[in-house]
């Protein structure tokens, strides 16, 4: 998809130097793909903090873990 965006050129250039990239749409594209998955890690953690779970007792966990 082609955008046309008024976009500063220092934030346009802060954003390149960053994600390391050689052209405007890789840096653009680097950064709102972060972005996703922050918001969908905040997401996930106030569903987590709804019901949390508690372990009292690590090796429970890695008996778990191995078991699969």
């Amino acid at each position: 998809m082609k955008v046309t965006a008024m976009i500063p050129d220092d934030l346009v250039n802060t954003v390149k130097e960053y994600t390391q990239s050689a052209t405007i749409t890789e840096a653009i594209t680097i950064v709102l793909k972060d972005w996703i998955d922050i918001h969908n890690t905040k997401e996930l953690n106030k569903k987590i903090a709804q019901n949390p779970v508690y372990v009292n007792n690590g090796q429970q966990i890695r008996d778990i873990n191995r078991a699969t």
